[in-house]
């Protein structure tokens, strides 16, 4: 047996400029080089992370929702939902997470919520969460957060009188406040795990925890004071989140009434765009809950659509449809939606996300689920192949022979295939993920690696390949081996990390793509 080399070795590179033609790119083939050409892989359903569809999940619900299987009139056949799915979110109640004071969902095996995360785990997919403190709209719950916060002395608002637990926190009071941190900090001590956690929704205030109609005061009054405390409520909320959860990406609702006591009007909010650049300024990335829903009043409009323009290719996107198609009038849209016909929500859901350049897209509980695949099954197989991002390298050259200790040089040219990009810039990420060359043995396994640490892939944009020249020296002894590529975690000894869209049989298990063979002499 070889031995294996444990430290890998980084080296310098040197990167051409991106060019949008598609010829070479800048692409040369050394002399004793071979040149390696692949296909783009727009088929293969990609499992990567903020990447992809996410699978909603009601806390209540058996895990056995993970088998659900819809029968897609197109392929003929049952499907199952999780196939298509690269992480899981539950939206639920603060209360249901932490019931009484020093008591969390996590610390039993049967409660519903545990059992879900537990699944997920099992199954390889990641979790993600937004804690809801609001009572108005969550009947269903009997209310948001707990009781022995009121108890013990929090000032909330009673909006509906005929139900008193429906009560919402006056988000400034500071016994409210108090309670809320230790929870976060307690979810972040269970939860801050990259490995099992896609993102973590870090607002959860006003109505479904979608940041609009926040209470700051009595009956959701505005008053001259009311700017100042949303600036520094949401400096307080990001704050929170961002200190305790570091390893795991943060998202926040963009939308022009974020923060303020109101949630309608076409005209934003004083402000929006302030507050949300204090979100953005704390590492967080954005989502909205309201694309396809164009009516001028309460859905996602050119205020929103201008503010994620901006911020496109520096933070990931993550949408949410706006209308559950099973209650909603969405014929009644400006979009012209027909009534019957819910496949034009998705379209419109569709299109409003291409424009956003999303990363991840919903299956929601229920009839929205059932109405991708049974009325959009096109747009679901149509976002696996172009929406987020879909990175390969369609050229690599290699050394055919080499002596070992000799300097190899690698070209390769990077595409990303997708509308998105690879969020390798996040704050939680740190440029974590770095395209890495190996040698493999005849077993597949990585008998020497190399880091290309200059080759940055969150740099990778749709229509600009990347080109990259990479030297570095080989130690392993002579034998055949085979050269391969991946994007690996830095942090996990440089083990593959992020699915390349391949063909599978150019794949190894562990993650690898195989290049061809060298012999080391």
């Amino acid at each position: 047996m070889i031995p294996v080399l444990a430290v890998a070795m980084t080296a310098a590179c040197s990167c051409s400029e991106k060019t949008e033609s598609e010829g070479s790119g800048g692409f040369e083939n050394p002399e004793g080089n071979v040149e390696i050409s692949f296909s783009a892989n727009q088929n293969d359903i990609l499992h990567n992370p903020l990447n992809g569809w996410v699978l909603y999940l009601d806390a209540t619900a058996d895990p056995s929702y993970f088998d659900k299987e819809i029968h897609v009139s197109e392929v003929g056949e049952n499907v199952r939902v999780r196939d298509y799915a690269s992480a899981c979110y539950i939206r639920t109640e603060w209360k249901r997470m932490n019931p009484q004071d020093g008591v969390y969902f996590w610390q039993d095996e049967n409660n519903s919520i545990t059992r879900l995360v537990s699944r997920a785990k099992e199954l390889g997919l990641p979790i993600a969460f937004r804690v809801i403190v609001d009572g108005r709209d969550r009947d269903k719950a009997d209310g948001a957060t707990p009781e022995f916060v009121r108890d013990a002395g929090a000032e909330v608002w009673v909006s509906d009188p005929k139900h008193p637990n429906w009560f919402t926190p006056i988000v400034i009071d500071p016994i409210f406040r108090q309670y809320y941190e230790k929870f976060i900090k307690a979810f972040a001590e269970k939860f801050n795990d990259p490995d099992n956690v896609a993102f973590i929704d870090g607002y959860g205030l006003g109505k479904w925890g979608e940041g609009h109609n926040v209470c700051y005061e009595q009956n959701n009054a505005v008053s001259d004071r009311t700017e100042e405390y949303k600036q520094e409520t949401m400096e307080w909320v990001t704050g929170l989140y961002s200190e305790n959860f570091t390893e795991v990406p943060l998202a926040i609702n963009y939308h022009r009434h974020l923060g303020a006591p109101v949630g309608e009007g076409e005209e934003a909010s004083p402000n929006s765009d302030k507050i949300l650049n204090i979100a953005l300024s704390k590492g967080y990335c954005l989502r909205s809950d309201a694309f396809g829903m164009n009516d001028k009043g309460w859905g996602y409009n050119d205020w929103e659509r201008s503010f994620v323009r901006n911020w496109n290719y520096k933070v990931p996107v993550i949408m949410e449809g706006g209308y559950i198609v099973s209650s909603h009038s969405y014929w009644n849209d400006p979009a012209g939606y027909r009534k019957g016909y819910p496949g034009d929500v998705r379209q419109g859901e569709y299109d409003a996300s291409k424009e956003a350049k999303v990363n991840m897209m919903d299956f929601r509980v229920g009839a929205e689920t059932e109405s991708w695949f049974t009325d959009a099954f096109n747009l679901v197989k149509k976002f696996n192949a172009e929406g987020g991002y879909r990175l390969y390298p369609d050229r690599v050259s290699v050394p055919e022979t080499m002596a070992s200790g000799d300097e190899a040089t690698i070209v390769s040219r990077w595409r990303n295939i997708g509308w998105g990009y690879f969020p390798n810039n996040i704050r939680q990420w740190n440029y974590k993920y770095k395209v890495a060359f190996a040698l493999l043995d005849s077993e597949g396994t990585a008998v020497q690696t190399f880091v290309d640490s200059n080759c940055e892939p969150s740099s990778w944009v749709s229509g600009s390949p990347a080109t990259y020249t990479f030297k570095t020296k080989v130690s392993a002894s002579a034998g055949t081996y085979t050269w391969a590529v991946a994007i690996v975690d830095t942090t996990k000894e440089n083990t593959p990390a992020i699915e390349l869209a391949v063909n599978s049989d150019k794949k190894t298990e562990s993650g690898w793509v195989k290049i061809s063979e060298v012999t080391v002499n």
